[in-house]
């Protein structure tokens, strides 16, 4: 640790604020230094201060459940290293074209029925096509009279989509940044960084909640999990939502080989995403069907606050609902209820 990350560490957790147990602030800029002071805390450290901060916010014996759909599947012309859906790669995966809106809605209605509250709903494309969105937004107000949250993620967005969406009372939209604007390229070279940043402006603009977050695992160093963090802990507002994935490698991909990042490695982020956005739900989504009993009550422990419930997500494995249920029941964790705020 540097002197200034440590000095950094030190003034935020064991001066003034630890000692009048004031809540934390919400804050929206953080340095790479004082995060990577945080990185480098001693790991239970980390713990506490993550569950302290947690706790001023949240219940945290409350998780949100949220289910995902893949509304229309593969056939993606980008060339995300990760991902099974891009038509760049051979992954055996066959391309479907957009789903029914009955259909969709029947699966909301399974959903909200085994107990989600919110319903995620993601197609694989560069960006939504303007014939599409009348179809859109059919989803987006069926789903609503369900009762339920709605999330998108579409791809990039113009401001017209974005508003489209938010006119048809989209809760969410999902857009993750992945990784680092370092590293980015060395995973994707078919979008910018700054494409991204463009799309999660067209959100706030719209008036829609941000969920943005990113995958651990992609061959990034601890470096680029500090500068990942910072862009998300320095936006003009932080995301409503934080989705902390872990590479699930899908063979035919260029990351299928990648280095599995390791789980004390993968709590630290969540326990910094709860610090510096202290506000904001911190999903524990993709990777965690391999993760232990005890890795996962570990992300619970420094944060994470939600998961994604169901038997898959999009197109990878997810943990069966009755394991979620006999882990809530050890650990004394209990499904959220429904809550949106505008941002």
């Amino acid at each position: 640790m540097t002197k200034r990350a440590s000095a950094c560490a030190g003034a935020l957790f064991f001066g003034v604020n630890m000692l009048d147990q004031s809540p934390s602030l919400v804050r929206n800029d953080w340095t790479k230094e004082e995060i990577e002071g945080l990185f480098d805390l001693p790991f239970t450290d980390l713990l506490f201060n993550a569950a302290r901060v947690h706790r001023e916010h949240f219940d945290p014996t409350e998780i949100e459940a949220a289910q995902l759909l893949s509304i229309k599947t593969g056939g993606c012309p980008e060339d995300c290293g990760y991902c099974s859906q891009s038509s760049k790669f051979d992954t055996g995966l066959k391309a479907d074209k957009l789903m029914a809106t009955e259909t969709v809605l029947a699966d909301a209605a399974k959903a909200k029925a085994n107990g989600a509250t919110r319903f995620c709903m993601g197609a694989a494309w560069r960006s939504p096509k303007n014939r599409d969105m009348d179809a859109l937004v059919a989803m987006i107000r069926g789903v609503k009279d369900l009762g339920l949250e709605t999330c998108m993620t579409l791809g990039m967005l113009t401001d017209e989509q974005a508003s489209a969406l938010a006119e048809a009372g989209l809760d969410f939209y999902n857009h993750n940044i992945d990784t680092s604007e370092e590293h980015y390229s060395n995973v994707i070279t078919t979008r910018t960084f700054a494409d991204r940043l463009d799309t999660l402006e067209s959100v706030r603009q719209a008036g829609m909640n941000v969920c943005c977050g990113g995958i651990m695992g992609l061959g990034e160093a601890r470096a680029d999990r500090i500068s990942f963090v910072h862009t998300l802990a320095t936006l003009p507002s932080h995301p409503g939502s934080v989705p902390i994935n872990a590479l699930v490698p899908i063979e035919g991909t260029p990351l299928s080989m990648a280095e599995p990042v390791e789980p004390i490695e993968l709590v630290r982020v969540i326990a910094v995403c709860r610090i510096t956005m202290p506000e904001s739900v911190v999903r524990l989504s993709a990777g965690r069907e391999g993760m232990s009993e005890e890795a996962q009550a570990l992300a619970f422990l420094a944060g994470a606050n939600s998961i994604f419930v169901g038997d898959a997500l999009l197109t990878t494995p997810n943990p069966e609902p009755r394991s979620d249920a006999a882990l809530f029941a050890k650990l004394g964790l209990r499904p959220a209820a429904s809550s949106v705020s505008k941002v």
